[in-house]
């Protein structure tokens, strides 16, 4: 396999970035179409149309009706043509976001990215999740290329609930530990090779950030408050994972994720936290020294995370339950094959069992 690595064009990061989004993007086309939900255009859209007026460039901000569908995508595709849009921008969560890179690819124009907040490290991937209007998971969009600029106006971003970042750390959790499996394995990553030394430097120092700045960054954001670490956090949250994620590789991590998702007690976290438990599964199911758990563990107890199935809200353990969450876990396709040893639904049982007791 050829080594590849593939990220943004330009990653834009500070206090008041939103400032300057009309200069930022003027290179990149003179017509913009912009989509935000209501919440977030009373957030931003006044800031974004100022900056917009003052680099002299037309702006249409169009409301996003809230689910990345089809039909929604369509309509915006629609609204992009009779406006002869020439760069699409997706201000908010994850389905705006997603909305606008399907827009954008299938206009066949740039697409800037612009999150409000920094929960998971989808932001800056070639990827779209689409749904059907009902809000059920309908296919996955794949890119041929990642979005021309994220934006992350850091001041916007702390001033967001403390619990989606911690859930970004979460995510963020797994990069290094999946990186580290996928390298030892040989596996495809995301980018359809093998992983260069640069992604896995990244995934490395995501982790590495994260135990030396999350907690302080946890502590600055509970009080809407920005500050270095909380910069630093943003960063291995959106981009140090994204591309550690992305060119490196998924193992075991998030394939307990999608496992979990049999669960109906966890249907109430966030991606991040269910993540954050299935780092903990991962370490047990390669039998990782106990001094790396003891420290994953320490840092998930500082800002947070969920370390055994009873915080995640199953209030008993049922075997048989549990075992379905394995089998799902080593479904088909599913990446925990990406681990440099054969796994199966027991050595995934038994490594959840481990992990939950050792997190109690």
């Amino acid at each position: 396999m050829d080594k590849i690595i593939i990220s943004p064009s330009k990653y834009v990061q500070g206090a008041n970035a939103l400032n300057n989004i009309g200069q930022y993007v003027k290179p990149l086309g003179q017509k913009a179409l912009a989509i935000a939900d209501d919440f977030v255009t009373n957030l931003v859209g006044d800031q974004i149309m100022t900056s917009f007026a003052q680099a002299e460039g037309q702006l249409v901000l169009e409301k996003f009706n809230g689910e990345c569908s089809r039909p929604e995508i369509d309509r915006l595709i629609e609204l992009a043509t009779v406006n002869e849009s020439q760069v699409i921008i997706g201000i908010g969560g994850g389905k705006t976001l997603d909305t606008a890179k399907a827009i954008a690819f299938y206009r066949n124009i740039p697409v800037v990215v612009v999150p409000t907040i920094a929960s998971t490290d989808a932001p800056t991937s070639a990827l779209a999740v689409i749904y059907t209007p009902e809000g059920e998971f309908s296919e996955y969009l794949m890119i041929p290329s990642n979005p021309n600029m994220v934006i992350m106006d850091t001041k916007i971003i702390a001033g967001a609930p403390a619990r989606l970042l911690i859930s970004g750390m979460g995510d963020a959790l797994s990069t290094y530990f999946e990186a580290r499996a996928n390298a030892r394995s040989g596996g495809q990553t995301m980018a359809g090779g093998a992983p260069t030394r640069a992604a896995q430097a990244l995934a490395k120092l995501c982790y590495e950030t994260l135990i030396e700045d999350g907690l302080k960054a946890k502590i600055s954001v509970e009080n809407g408050l920005t500050s270095p670490a909380v910069e630093n956090i943003i960063e291995a949250n959106t981009y140090l994972s994204g591309i550690g994620f992305e060119s490196s590789g998924l193992a075991a991590a998030h394939a307990i994720h999608n496992g979990l998702t049999k669960l109906e007690e966890c249907h109430h976290l966030f991606h991040g936290e269910k993540v954050a438990f299935g780092t903990l599964v991962h370490l047990v199911l390669e039998n990782a020294p106990m001094a790396e758990i003891q420290e994953v563990l320490a840092f998930c107890r500082s800002v947070g995370l969920p370390t055994n199935l009873h915080m995640m809200g199953v209030k008993e353990l049922n075997i048989d339950k549990l075992r379905e969450v394995a089998a799902a876990s080593c479904a088909e396709g599913e990446t925990i094959h990406n681990m440099p040893f054969e796994v199966t639904t027991e050595s995934v049982l038994s490594a959840i069992l481990t992990a939950h007791k050792l997190g109690q």
